[in-house]
Parts: structure tokens; C-alpha cells; sequence
């Protein structure tokens, strides 16, 4: 028996009104997953427990069968690992976002946030910019570090943990009430926007009318994490398919094995089929016993309140991964479990991440059971099944 996680970041929402009452996923074209959910059980999962931030950190380490109540140490931390920046029990990590901030006053702290991404912005042009702030900004106990697309980290040697604010749950917002209080990290967030904003690659972005990466924020503080080995936690060797640092450094901390997948972004034009081809290959060529593939288009696009390209992304996640990854085991005659399922909710109307539980299916291509029609919010809270323990979700995947 093969098994699969199929994560579908932030494709949970919440209704509507333009989409007659319904939720994105529940109005995307998805004749896979529901094919599936036909024969699956199909229930709700709290992946984020109550009291923590519905973050995509804490959902997926719930989701790979780690409590974040006991494993969770903050989210940069586990970025870190996945660009292998070694760090000390005493240090911090900061994740340092390149962010677009509105630029029609002349005070920092009256500017908005407009976009947490700065346009999805190529990591190619993003080292440029992220080296520009290294020249000027750092100094000793503080160094940068380069990640992929907007994601970046500030390394504090020494360093203690502090309050800061995702900038994706400030969009449309002044941004002077969100600063840090640290001083030091609010004079540098203050001193980028000076170098980002006339620096060429962005006057450039300006001229094809991309939002400009004019200035970094700091956010997801946090410690060394430790996390116990996945393979001798559940007996299956397994491979993380991502393009997202901080999926890659969860896999790296459990002691798994990281596809590369080239042209994956972590946008909605990703390349989803070599997404679906890395976990058939790892599969049924390379032995391996467990696949987790991450798909982080959704999610993007709930951040940005886009609802066609929300349902857009939902679509490519059903027909460029789950067709192909199904028909590629049946073709294979591979027994297989596959886990459908979002880490968190990213609802359109408030752009950013909710504690909701979450739908899932879980299919046995050897068992038929009684399903539901149509894979949807709805349909997986009329079955019944509820976890209010989201961690405990891939104990099911694994069940004898």
C-alpha cells in the first residue's frame, strides 16, 4: 500500500454571495475529488487547536501528524532548516516578507500594505533585492538570508522572541499600529523601504505594472525547532513535494527527503504536473512509501481576494495533480490512500486564515464505502465525522 497526502493550501472558505450562497471549492469544477469523495470518508479536521494562529505552519504540522501544542517553536525556524541555515539554541529567526507598500505619503508608518508577496516576485529578482538590504542592514548578531520568491529570514544571534504581525492579515491596512516594538527590527523594516523603493529591479516592476518589493517585513519569530523522526514515528519512508521553504523545512526537521520539481513557485502557474509526476516516480520507482504534496496556489489566491482564480487554482489542483496521481497508480496497479484536504481556511472576504475545521476525503483504492456527492464544506459537515484533534488525522491514512 502506497499513501498520499494531497494538501491544497488554504482551499477552504467560506459562502459566497456572488457564488450563489456557495464556498470556491464547493463552485469549482472538481469531477475528480468528488469521483473520489463518492467512495471516501469524507468528514471535517480542526488542524489548527484552539487558542493558536491559524497559521499554514501550525496546520501542516498537524496535518504530518505533529501537535503543534508540543512540536510548534514558530514558523521561520522551520524555514531555516529548509534553506539549511543552522541555528544555535539561543537564536531567533524572523521570516522577512519583500512586501508592496503604498507609496503616496511620505511617512512610513502611514503607508498600507497592498500586497504580502510584492507580486509573487521571482526569487531571481528577490536575491538582488534581498542582498541590496544585507549591504546596508546588516550587522553583527543580525544576518539575512536569502529563501524563495518573497519569503526570506532575518537571523538574530542571541535573540529573544517578539509579538510580530503576518502582513497578510493586514492587507488594506495602515501599517503604523503593526510595526514592531522591538526598535531595532522597526528601523530596519524603515531604513528598506529607503533602499527597495529606488532600487532598479523595482522601477522596473513599476514600468510593467508589477507591484514593486519596496520595502521587507518581519513576522514568525521563533526558536530551534526539534521534531521527532517521521519515519520512526510512523514506519513509512517519506518525500515532501513543495515549493514553499516552510514545507521543506518541516520535511527536513522529520528527516524526510525533499523533491525538486522545476518551475514549482508556489503560484498559481506552478508546474502541477511535475508536482503529480515526482510523487508517482518517488512511488513506484524509488520506494518510497508516503508522498506529501503541497500545492500553495489557493491559498495565494484567497490572500488576494481573487475568487475566479481561487476556484482557477482549486481546478488545476483536481485535474493537474489528483487525475494524474490517481490514474498514474491505477496504470501502475498500485494500491494506494490518498488524503484530500486544505491545512486552513483562506475565505475571500477576509483574505487571510481561519481556525475553521477543514473538509477532507480520504480514499482506499481497495475499499468502497458510502461517500458523498459533490467534495465540498457542506457535504463533509453533514457526514458527521468531526476531528477536533487534527494531528490524529493521518493515524486514518496510516490505519491498518
Amino acid at each position: 500500500m502506497k499513501y498520499v497526502v494531497l494538501l491544497s493550501d488554504g482551499m477552504a472558505g467560506r459562502p459566497i454571495e456572488q457564488l450563489g450562497g456557495r464556498t470556491t471549492l464547493e463552485a469549482s469544477h472538481t469531477p475528480t475529488m468528488d469521483r473520489l469523495a463518492a467512495t471516501a470518508e469524507v468528514g471535517l479536521a480542526a488542524m489548527v487547536p484552539q487558542g493558536m494562529a491559524p497559521g499554514s505552519d501550525t496546520a501542516n504540522l498537524s496535518v504530518m501528524g505533529y501537535d503543534p501544542r508540543i512540536y510548534y517553536t514558530g514558523r521561520s525556524p522551520l524555514e531555516a532548516l529548509s534553506i539549511g541555515v543552522e541555528m544555535e539554541e539561543t537564536d531567533v529567526s524572523v521570516r522577512c516578507n519583500l512586501v508592496t507598500l503604498s507609496e503616496e505619503t511620505t511617512a512610513y508608518e502611514d503607508r498600507k500594505m497592498l500586497d504580502h508577496s510584492a507580486g509573487e516576485i521571482s526569487t531571481e529578482e528577490a536575491k538582488i533585492l534581498i542582498e541590496a538590504v544585507k549591504k546596508e542592514l546588516e550587522e553583527d548578531g543580525y544576518e539575512f538570508h536569502v529563501g524563495t520568491s518573497y519569503r526570506h529570514l532575518l537571523l538574530q544571534k542571541q535573540g529573544s522572541i517578539t509579538e510580530l504581525i503576518p502582513p497578510h492579515d493586514i492587507l488594506g491596512q495602515t501599517v503604523g499600529s503593526f510595526l514592531p516594538k522591538e526598535k531595532l527590527l522597526r528601523d530596519k523594516m524603515k531604513k528598506s523601504y529607503d533602499i527597495l523603493s529606488s532600487h532598479p529591479i523595482n522601477q522596473k516592476r513599476k514600468a510593467q505594472g508589477k507591484n514593486p518589493a519596496n520595502s521587507i517585513w518581519f513576522w514568525g519569530a521563533g526558536s530551534r525547532p526539534s521534531l521527532d523522526s517521521f519515519l520512526e514515528k510512523t514506519g513509512k519512508k517519506g518525500i515532501m513535494i513543495s515549493a514553499v521553504d516552510l514545507l521543506k523545512g518541516i520535511a527536513a526537521g522529520a528527516g524526510m527527503d525533499v523533491a525538486a520539481v522545476e518551475g514549482a513557485n508556489g503560484g498559481l502557474h506552478t508546474n502541477y504536473e511535475g508536482k503529480a509526476k515526482a510523487a508517482l516516480d518517488a512511488l513506484i520507482k524509488d520506494g518510497y512509501d508516503f508522498a506529501y504534496i503541497h500545492v500553495e496556489a489557493p491559498d495565494e489566491m484567497g490572500h488576494q481576494g481573487l475568487v475566479e482564480e481561487k476556484m482557477k487554482a482549486i481546478e488545476y489542483v483536481d485535474q493537474r495533480v489528483l487525475r494524474l496521481l490517481v490514474e498514474g497508480m491505477e496504470e501502475a496497479k498500485e494500491e494506494v490512500r490518498i488524503l484530500v484536504l486544505p491545512d486552513h481556511p483562506t475565505p475571500i472576504a477576509v483574505r487571510t486564515h481561519t481556525a475553521d475545521p477543514v473538509p477532507y476525503l480520504l480514499y482506499d483504492s481497495t475499499r468502497e464505502r458510502a461517500g458523498v456527492e459533490g467534495f465540498g464544506e457542506r457535504t463533509a459537515s453533514e457526514t458527521g465525522i468531526s476531528l477536533s484533534e487534527g494531528y490524529r488525522l493521518i493515524e486514518r491514512l496510516f490505519a491498518v
